[in-house]
């Protein structure tokens, strides 16, 4: 039975046009308060820290049967606000994303407000054009004047279509007939690659136990005749390679492997060659720092995270490819007859919806797009070496101070020194544990140190920064510099915090 208010209304709109945008411009008051003014000045708190129970009382997390009215509304998000992490802080060191481009952002805005599905002209003329002349700049700074591509959502599926297209071009009768009738298949990549190649590995009914991990050097890069034997040693055991995974910025240690190098093993053997460049492929913008990519337009696939170091916002990722053939189509099309008819009055070949392997698709490149066009290729460029600058910095304050110790090489840069990249991986030693390197329980005191610098940081809410284990490594922190609104005096903030909080350790 229809309730009668119900059945009187019907002439109108179920939304208040009046009072929805009234509510709408008092959230922006909000963010531009909290979120934009006190989320990146350094006076405020990177972190308004609460226990789980502490945090849901506060939210008032319950959803019930009756909308609550506009005051208290504003209030939840006033709370959303106010207790979330300030990731635009110029203090937030924490993640390999972080601070605030205001271009990008106005187009996060506007993609949020047109509420666009990408995958036809009719539906999205503006952002198909964008998105293809995007892509195309992208793929000219890795060194290709022709390709393909596509937005991804995220990189670690930029990682998984890469793998899913080099199977499909070896063995194209896997879309119809599945798993069944293929080899053993065999992924290379390094141990410090992204976890995303075992997932997608698994994801993709290769196993886990087919990606074989290559030896890396000191400083985290892959080591090219390793490659080549263990190609050579799954070849001599049946199991045929298909994929080697190469990094641009490892996760950690921000290592770039040789491409130039791996290039050649992979030509020699004939396997697609992919750039894992989520972290580092921002440095081709970059006319003092591309060189750590040589090498990398004899790939076969790139995968490319601009809401990272470019700060586009997130979600803003690539898979850039250098095929002419339409493989992203070829393997992933459906050809579902509800949306991509052929008999359409435009070009078809413009409804690119079919070379993902989403149906719903959400509109990623008018962010980069904005932001490219208000600083264009040379204001990414200085955000790339400024970066640098600013890790060159601490790094020389750190080796100026005792208790820290810096893992991996140093070399030198334009007589500086500086780590592979903008991630700085070291361990704070307290005066108490230093000169006791000898002890035996050296290595289990010193693994305690970082967690407990971490919780007084986040408790007190000064600032954030991150901390793992790696291989035989206690853990130690990984600093990550980037974002435009860091300055110098950001990171003699840092040493000195790292010090207070962690000297009485």
């Amino acid at each position: 039975m229809i309730n009668s208010h119900v059945l009187c209304d019907l002439n109108e709109p179920l939304i208040d046009h009046s009072e929805g945008q009234h509510f709408l411009n008092e959230t922006f008051k909000i963010i531009m308060e909290e979120v934009l003014r006190k989320g990146t000045d350094i006076k405020e708190k990177v972190c308004e820290w609460k226990e789980p129970e502490e945090l849901a009382l506060l939210l008032d997390l319950e959803l019930r049967a009756t909308g609550e009215p506009r005051h208290r509304l504003l209030q939840r998000v006033k709370d959303v606000a106010k207790y979330s992490i300030k990731t635009s802080h110029p203090r937030f060191f924490n993640q390999q994303y972080g601070g605030v481009d205001y271009h990008s952002l106005a187009g996060r805005f506007l993609t949020e407000a047109l509420n666009t599905n990408l995958f036809t002209y009719e539906v999205a003329p503006v952002f198909v054009l964008m998105e293809t002349e995007v892509l195309r700049g992208l793929r000219q700074l890795v060194g290709w004047t022709e390709g393909d591509g596509i937005f991804c959502p995220g990189g670690s599926t930029s990682n998984m279509y890469a793998m899913n297209l080099a199977r499909y071009r070896l063995f194209p009768e896997v879309k119809s007939q599945g798993l069944w009738g293929l080899p053993q298949l065999t992924v290379f990549t390094s141990p410090e690659s992204h976890y995303s190649v075992k997932k997608g590995a698994a994801y993709l009914g290769l196993g886990t136990d087919n990606v074989i991990l290559v030896k890396v050097d000191d400083g985290g890069r892959m080591i090219p005749a390793d490659l080549d034997e263990k190609i050579e040693l799954a070849k001599s055991q049946g199991a045929v390679p298909f994929l080697v995974s190469c990094t641009s910025g490892t996760t950690v240690q921000g290592a770039f492997d040789p491409l130039d190098h791996i290039a050649d093993v992979c030509q020699k053997h004939k396997l697609w060659m992919h750039v894992d460049a989520a972290w580092g492929g921002s440095v081709l913008f970059s006319k003092q720092h591309r060189h750590l990519m040589k090498g990398v337009d004899r790939a076969n696939s790139v995968a490319w995270n601009p809401h990272k170091m470019l700060v586009a916002g997130l979600q803003c990722s690539v898979l850039l490819l250098q095929d002419t053939t339409n493989l992203l189509k070829q393997c992933h099309s459906a050809n579902a007859t509800y949306l991509f008819q052929q008999d359409k009055f435009y070009d078809v070949n413009l409804d690119i919806g079919d070379k993902s392997v989403q149906c719903s698709r959400k509109v990623d490149c008018l962010k980069l797009w904005l932001m490219w066009k208000a600083v264009g290729s040379d204001g990414l460029a200085e955000r790339v070496d400024r970066a640098f600058i600013h890790i060159r910095y601490l790094v020389e304050q750190m080796k100026k101070r005792e208790g820290f110790h810096i893992l991996g090489k140093l070399f030198f840069l334009c007589k500086f020194l500086i780590t592979c990249f903008v991630n700085v991986c070291f361990w704070y030693i307290p005066p108490s544990l230093r000169g006791k390197e000898g002890n035996a329980d050296y290595q289990d005191r010193l693994a305690k140190v970082a967690p407990v610098i971490k919780e007084r940081m986040m408790k007190q809410g000064t600032m954030m920064v991150g901390y793992q284990p790696l291989g035989n490594r206690v853990n130690f922190f990984r600093v990550i510099v980037f974002s435009p609104l860091v300055s110098q005096k950001d990171m003699d903030f840092f040493l000195n915090e790292i010090e207070r909080l962690g000297n009485d350790l």
